[in-house]
């Protein structure tokens, strides 16, 4: 992608960033689920620009969230794994690294960060310049300095749980915790604690904006709904789960499909557990949805309150999605569905139309040089991102018709490629078999045509078209599709000796 100019006035408007983590776009009413209980994000869809094709990069925390940071794929800023379960990969974005919120500041920003971190192991958010409490992992950090203040300032009770909801694991051992009933009251759960943080937060940069002394960017970033679904009895109990339905792809046989797929399925333990967990699973999910929605919205009332409404962008969004059953899959993994793949995305700018959706391919990516076009900075430096200011505000600029995700594994080494188009999409799996669905007549993406003899003209095209956007990006996951797929004429030496003229070029007969 090429990044966009910045505006063409130089008002520097204030950012409120909503970021949740692991997170469905079907569990939001805005996103067509009739038994959703999010208004506050459904207001914001109706006030604001829905878009329907918004992807994540990468299907995992730290890289997504290293390249909002940067506006760099996850290939080029190479922070590719999770700290707890890195497998040799860069850990933190390198030093003089490009990033948003330094550039904010430069340009006299206020910048704070209240919530999941998660972008990096020895450098923490402080580090690039927001403000804010130091909340390092993956999941609530309950016995955190804090928040443990926070809940004897205001006599709470502590973090207690019970009807732990688990499967077994393949050596006969207890699964991974999937879900539990929470014992303390909404204003004791760590939703709360964040949402109240970045309301104070919220107060003290009104008063600087207020003063024309700095605009504002804060970030409120929620561990939830990632797994475990640790939330109180009303949440826990909010959803009946003979009303849920289960998705289709619980069907999954994993015939023609990578055996890393029925692997990762024995490992989430999902054959372990009945159907009806299945259900309840999905029932606690749909209502820690419910319990963050109703968290934003405190936080969107004293935007309200404090006057801020229409000077404020506000974004919505998260890292990834989840599987929560789907493909008999929980959690994320080396599987390219559209479960983790795409997800909720919906921006509200001042003065764009209400109501507004979006089908381009637009990616979290493309918030780092739209958070950048907002403050009037160049947001040329974010190389892999592009401003969707135009897009929010109603115009119609050209934009490419497909997208391109990567992914580089999760508990062990696993590169794919993805290219997603109108209606195919292309899963390139170097170890394995790859993948093509169509997503007009399959859109659970059970069925894998890569080899049908019908679909050669697609496979050839798209291989074609992904190998060529790689090659663009200097992706060299490109050199094992060169001597392995149809990737149509190349123009240079594949094998980079440098010793003769030879290229890939098929000779004219």
């Amino acid at each position: 992608m090429t990044a966009a100019t910045g505006p063409s006035d130089t008002r520097r408007t204030n950012v409120l960033f909503l970021m949740t983590d692991q997170h469905r776009v079907d569990t939001l009413g805005a996103y067509g689920n009739r038994m959703a209980q999010t208004p506050t994000l459904d207001a914001l869809a109706a006030s604001g620009t829905r878009f329907d094709r918004w992807y994540t990069p990468t299907a995992i925390c730290t890289p997504a969230r290293a390249s909002l940071l940067t506006g760099q794929a996850p290939f080029r800023h190479r922070v590719l794994a999770n700290h707890e379960r890195n497998v040799g990969y860069l850990e933190d974005l390198e030093d003089g690294t490009f990033t948003f919120v330094e550039a904010l500041r430069e340009h006299g920003y206020n910048t704070g960060l209240v919530g999941k971190w998660h972008a990096g192991t020895v450098k923490n958010a402080a580090a690039f310049g927001f403000d804010g409490p130091d909340l390092p992992g993956w999941h609530n950090p309950v016995d955190h300095e804090d928040y443990l203040a926070y809940l004897a300032e205001r006599d709470l009770p502590p973090y207690e749980i019970s009807d732990r909801i688990r499967g077994t694991l393949p050596n006969g051992g207890p699964g991974n915790l999937l879900a539990a009933r929470l014992h303390q009251p909404l204003e004791a759960t760590f939703e709360h604690y964040l949402a109240t943080r970045t309301i104070e937060m919220l107060e003290r940069y009104a008063d600087d904006f207020r003063s024309g002394a700095r605009p504002f960017f804060l970030e409120l970033n929620f561990f939830g709904p990632h797994l475990p679904y640790v939330v109180p009895d009303k949440y826990f109990d909010l959803v009946d789960p003979e009303t849920v339905p289960l998705p289709r792809s619980i069907a999954e046989t994993f015939q023609g499909k990578p055996p890393v797929q029925a692997n990762y399925s024995a490992h989430w333990t999902f054959d372990t557990m009945p159907i009806e967990t299945t259900r309840k699973l999905i029932a606690v999910y749909w209502g820690y949805v419910a319990m963050i929605d109703l968290e934003i919205g405190r936080v969107m009332a004293a935007l309200e309150r404090l006057g801020l409404t229409d000077e404020t962008a506000v974004f919505f969004s998260c890292d990834h999605g989840e599987f929560t059953g789907s493909h008999r899959l929980h959690d994320k993994g080396p599987a390219m569905y559209e479960d983790i793949y795409r997800t909720p995305g919906i921006l509200r700018v001042p003065g764009g139309p209400a109501g507004q959706v979006r089908t381009e391919f637009v990616s979290l990516l493309d918030c780092t040089a739209t958070i950048l076009d907002l403050a009037g900075i160049d947001p040329a430096p974010a190389v892999d991102s592009r401003s969707l200011v135009p897009l929010a505000a109603g115009e119609h600029p050209e934009w490419a018709d497909d997208i391109v995700c990567e992914f580089h594994g999760h508990h062990f080494p696993y590169p794919q490629r993805m290219l997603r188009t109108d209606r195919y999409k292309l899963v390139v799996n170097p170890d394995s078999t790859n993948e093509l669905y169509d997503l007009e007549t399959d859109p659970d993406e059970l069925l894998n045509v890569y080899s049908h003899p019908e679909m050669a003209g697609v496979r050839h095209r798209m291989m074609r078209r992904i190998y060529q956007v790689l090659r663009e990006r200097g992706d060299n996951f490109y050199h094992w599709m060169t001597t392995m797929y149809d990737v149509g004429d190349v123009d240079h030496d594949p094998t980079q000796s440098g010793l003769d003229e030879t290229t890939y070029a098929v000779a004219p007969a």
